[in-house]
């Protein structure tokens, strides 16, 4: 453990953090909307501002003056409680990621929340959201709303057990669930027999962690073919952007959990540091890149895979994801007995 920054720091950090990941969310959307649009052979927002960049203020502005509806027979409290718990959760799982070494960040460490039980405080947070997007459907008093909440119950047990499965061949390796840690290990440099267990586990929890943010092929809790908008379709204005704030800060979680987890984090390529002395170890600057590869790569699935139906994720997720996840989690654990 290193020493921990004073509380004031810890705060201020924190509030930073919070402003970072939600303008990040505003310019995502517009990222997202550009992308699919040249996916598609069409522009994206190109109207509002110099190539369509005010776009994301212009939507701001929007949900704020739009009225805001409280359908009747909703439990009102409920109902406005649920979208905070998303947001509150998506925010509060990316403190614990790590964002450079010790005291890298203007003498400061650049990171929230530096635990040595980090990983499990993630896959804790993040499997909490679930019931802010559980609770929203219930409370909304509507049968589309319900059908979405309960497709996303039903999906977090079948998606989860391979998710921790495959982050449990990391633990194996690095021998500590504290993030740092493991990125300063590399897990890579241990034993190259290591690596077919590490490569499926890698798999696994990419696929995994799609699921767990609800994006496409595996969105089956909004499906706006079948339900609308699912958990989604009675709300409105603020309520309704807190959710999508949500989505985007679990995607940007996700994708700095995987770049931490499997790709170094924070740690840059070693052999730039001839050309540059000392830039593999920039701060934040490695794991932005990182975290750009894997929203860019949910966006692409977004543009090209059809929705999967219900009953092929259930099985997907338990016939396959299940037993390749535990396969890496074994294999990962046979080569430490008994070769490395």
């Amino acid at each position: 453990m290193t020493a921990h920054d004073p509380l004031w720091v810890t705060f201020l950090k924190a509030l930073v953090l919070c402003v970072v990941l939600l303008g990040a969310f505003a310019y995502m959307t517009l990222v997202e909307r550009k992308l699919l649009g040249r996916f598609q052979h069409r522009y994206g927002p190109n109207r509002v501002g110099p190539m369509g960049l005010l776009q994301p203020i212009a939507d701001a502005i929007k949900s704020i003056f739009k009225e805001d509806i409280t359908v009747s027979g909703a439990d009102k409290f409920v109902f406005v409680l649920a979208p905070g718990i998303s947001i509150t959760f998506a925010l509060v799982a990316f403190g614990a990621i790590p964002g450079g070494p010790a005291g890298s960040l203007f003498g400061l460490n650049p990171w929230v929340m530096d635990l040595d039980i980090g990983v499990l405080f993630i896959l804790a947070a993040t499997g909490m959201g679930v019931y802010g997007i559980f609770l929203g459907g219930w409370a909304s008093n509507s049968k589309y709303s319900l059908l979405g909440s309960l497709r996303s119950t039903a999906q977090i047990i079948s998606y989860e057990l391979g998710l921790g499965l495959s982050v449990l061949a990391v633990i194996m390796v690095a021998g500590t669930l504290n993030l740092r840690e493991i990125v300063e290990l590399n897990i890579w440099s241990v034993s190259p027999w290591l690596w077919p267990g590490l490569l499926l586990a890698f798999a696994t929890f990419l696929i995994s962690g799609t699921a767990e943010v609800n994006r496409t092929p595996f969105d089956l809790p909004e499906a706006e073919q079948e339900l609308v908008a699912g958990y989604m379709t009675e709300y409105s204005s603020l309520k309704w952007a807190l959710y999508q704030m949500a989505e985007y800060v679990n995607m940007m979680t996700a994708s700095a959990f995987i770049s931490t987890l499997f790709l170094g984090g924070y740690k840059g390529p070693a052999f730039l540091d001839a050309v540059v002395p000392g830039i593999s170890e920039w701060p934040i600057v490695w794991l932005v890149l990182k975290m750009a590869i894997f929203m860019f790569f949910f966006i692409w699935l977004k543009a090209t895979l059809p929705r999967l139906r219900y009953d092929q994720l259930m099985r997907f997720g338990w016939l396959y994801l299940f037993e390749f996840a535990l396969l890496s989690a074994l294999v990962t654990g046979a080569v430490i007995a008994f070769v490395v």
